[in-house]
């Protein structure tokens, strides 16, 4: 199993190095003739890179997309009344904007 990961790091390594070349490349040859934007070096293409990746959680849909889908499988189990508790606690954190009702 050691060996394995072992193998497994140069491949991850050239990847890396690879993406931040083409994101170098795809900056520098598309973004600065188009808005003249300043060229970027190949360290400053790779800090943009793990920019994105700290912001936008990875390139190949994330955890994003498991909490989506776990989310989903427990909004589909609540019954009406645990949404709506679900709903009113979601207000109480974030102040969500409230419709008007109408006079009963």
């Amino acid at each position: 199993m050691r060996t394995r990961f072992l193998k497994f790091i140069p491949l991850v390594i050239a990847g890396v190095a690879l993406f931040g070349f083409i994101v170098m490349q795809l900056w520098n040859h598309a973004l600065v003739p188009s808005t003249g934007w300043h060229p970027l070096t190949y360290w400053q293409a790779l800090g943009l890179l793990i920019l994105a990746k700290i912001l936008f959680g990875g390139f190949r849909g994330g955890p994003g997309r498991h909490w989506r889908h776990r989310m989903h499988e427990r909004w589909e189990r609540m019954t009406p009344e645990e949404r709506e508790k679900f709903r009113e606690g979601m207000r109480a954190r974030c102040g969500g904007f409230r419709a008007e009702q109408p006079p009963q």
